[in-house]
């Protein structure tokens, strides 16, 4: 099965619905499956007190408070029922997430399939019974978490109605970026290990090195975010990619899907044309005459592999030579 690639557009829109569309002209074009956004009232989600965090307070040239910034970036329902139909135009699944239950009764009224649930809602009981009980597809990020608070969040959704089998959980690290010393990418196969569920990995660090090494481990989701440019003002552009990387990430995210292939060791059919030329044969050290006995000094293994396989030494040595031999005639006896 293909890896699900999820161009995470976040808030990189800036509140314009304008930019929200370039965002899914790039998303589109760069060849990954979805692209979300962010659905939210800043009213349900923070006090109007509430601090922002140490990334949000470096990556922002404003002073905003946390709930005023938030406010800036909310997308009202007329602006989600736009960029829905957009993406159906641009061939490209729509996705969002939900911040809150108000959010996700909007999504489920919009008929959205998957729902993304974030890192900071993992704990939050009444809506993750919310989310399961509209049994949809799921996906679960992790941040910030240990794997007694997955089980527990995994449990919720099951008890409230989502299928296991509809469920995949991303390790994520909520740091933007994130430092390569603690993305902890095992901890990836620990998650499928012991919950039986699809994982994958939702990356926040520079460049795009981890989401493919992640690939490679058995990530079947990858989300990423991106933006138009890294020097926009606003909270996440600093840690997305630009349009080229995003690009350069699907490339290579493909490139190691063909190149995984199966589990079962045997010559590819490019290669087997090169078992003649590569593997050697049985031939002549030397002139043999008719009735001489091979031996380790007349006979040796030279290319190509035409002739007796060298895997068969042991039955030619002391055997008697029914022909005369030059040097470098292979060996029929």
């Amino acid at each position: 099965m293909s890896v699900f690639i999820i161009a995470e557009a976040g808030v990189n829109h800036n509140g314009s619905i304008e930019l929200a569309k370039k965002l899914v002209d790039i998303a589109s074009s760069s060849g990954v499956d979805a692209i979300k956004f962010q659905t939210f009232k800043a009213r349900n989600l923070v006090t109007k007190t509430a601090p922002k965090a140490d990334y949000q307070t470096q990556n922002m040239k404003n002073k905003d408070s946390q709930y005023d910034l938030l406010r800036k970036l909310e997308l009202n329902i007329q602006a989600h029922e736009e960029l829905i139909n957009y993406c159906m135009k641009k061939n490209i699944i729509f996705l969002s997430t939900p911040f809150d239950i108000q959010s996700a009764n909007m999504l489920h009224k919009l008929q959205l399939e998957i729902f993304k649930i974030p890192s900071g809602e993992i704990t939050n009981l009444p809506y993750l019974r919310y989310i399961g009980s509209l049994r949809k597809k799921v996906i679960l990020s992790t941040g910030m978490s240990n794997l007694s608070e997955i089980k527990e969040a995994l449990e919720v959704l099951i008890d409230s109605g989502t299928q296991r089998n509809n469920i995949t959980i991303l390790h994520s690290n909520t740091m933007y970026p994130t430092p390569i010393k603690d993305v902890n990418l095992n901890a990836m196969q620990t998650i499928k290990n012991e919950f039986g569920v699809p994982v994958g990995y939702s990356d926040h660090t520079l460049g795009i090195e981890i989401p493919i090494a992640a690939v490679a481990l058995g990530a079947s989701c990858i989300e990423k975010h991106f933006t138009t440019d890294k020097s926009l003002d606003g909270p996440d552009h600093k840690a997305s990619l630009d349009p080229i990387e995003l690009r350069l990430m699907v490339k290579s995210i493909r490139n190691i899907e063909i190149g995984m292939g199966g589990f079962e060791k045997k010559p590819s059919p490019s290669e087997i044309p090169n078992l003649l030329h590569t593997r050697k044969s049985i031939c002549a050290a030397r002139a043999i005459k008719k009735g001489e006995i091979f031996t380790e000094e007349n006979i040796t293994t030279k290319r190509p592999a035409n002739g007796l396989s060298p895997m068969l030494w042991d039955q030619v040595i002391n055997k008697v030579a029914t022909k005369n031999y030059q040097v470098d005639d292979l060996i029929c006896d």
